[in-house]
């Protein structure tokens, strides 16, 4: 990865950099939901500031992520610990939205909080993403930075707009924290599973030998699938028991 200077004047520049910007708007779907999720505990006042936070800290991982991918691609167990931590922020998001839909009482949260919650849950979701606008950029970080910083007002946007229906109905935060167990059961199964451009430019999925990924395929018919499926359960099912205890001592 290097910094260059831009040529403004070539078509190949801005196809490959529309190319990262709806990558980064396709791929960021599920960052905004987390974002929306932790700053929806928030009072009014701090949830503008921590969806703004928020998003520029996605957008800072993902840089960092994509200069440093080739490095990240060879710990073993990264994606295993991330898709772990993803699991206990989903069920953590999940356990708050239910205490609050039950106990039909805003609980608001801090904004450093949330903050940190929402760089932490991007920062393990933000791998992939980097792989496929690595590739894109062709090694460019300057094409690279431009394509993240105009993508931040549609998360931003994104963001803010689920917030919103959250705040309308509250159900909706079931499925986005159900989501976030999907994802981090794909982030477990896709421990040592990564796509890298083959010589024609295109990604194709590789799988190391000895992981986790490795390891699933073998065992699981359609690994991902059901990692996925396990993580969203996982996440609906505890957070759901925790909230309800939660709730039952608070009225003791």
């Amino acid at each position: 990865m290097e910094f260059s200077v831009p040529d403004l004047s070539s078509g190949a520049f801005w196809g490959a950099l529309w190319k990262i910007i709806v990558a980064n708007v396709i791929l960021s779907g599920d960052n905004a939901v987390v974002i929306a999720l932790a700053a929806h505990g928030l009072e009014e006042r701090l949830r503008r500031p921590a969806i703004m936070f928020g998003s520029l800290g996605a957008i800072a991982m993902l840089i960092i992520f994509c200069g440093l991918v080739n490095y990240l691609l060879t710990i073993p167990y990264l994606k295993l610990i991330g898709g772990v931590l993803l699991l206990w922020i989903g069920v953590k998001l999940m356990t708050e939205e239910e205490e609050e839909a039950e106990g039909k009482v805003k609980q608001h949260g801090t904004l450093l909080a949330a903050v940190g919650t929402i760089t932490l849950a991007n920062t393990v979701m933000s791998l992939d993403n980097a792989i496929a606008m690595a590739a894109a950029a062709k090694g460019d970080m300057t094409m690279i930075v431009i394509g993240l910083v105009i993508s931040v007002p549609v998360i931003m946007v994104g963001a803010t707009l689920i917030a919103g229906v959250l705040d309308r109905y509250p159900w909706v935060g079931m499925i986005g924290a159900g989501l976030i167990g999907w994802i981090a059961g794909e982030v477990i199964a896709g421990d040592g599973r990564y796509d890298q451009p083959n010589a024609a430019g295109k990604l194709v999925e590789v799988v190391r030998e000895g992981s986790t990924a490795a390891w699933l395929d073998a065992t699981i018919p359609d690994a991902e699938i059901v990692c996925s499926v396990l993580g969203a359960g996982f996440v609906l099912l505890l957070g759901l028991y925790l909230a309800k205890r939660n709730n039952a001592e608070r009225v003791k």
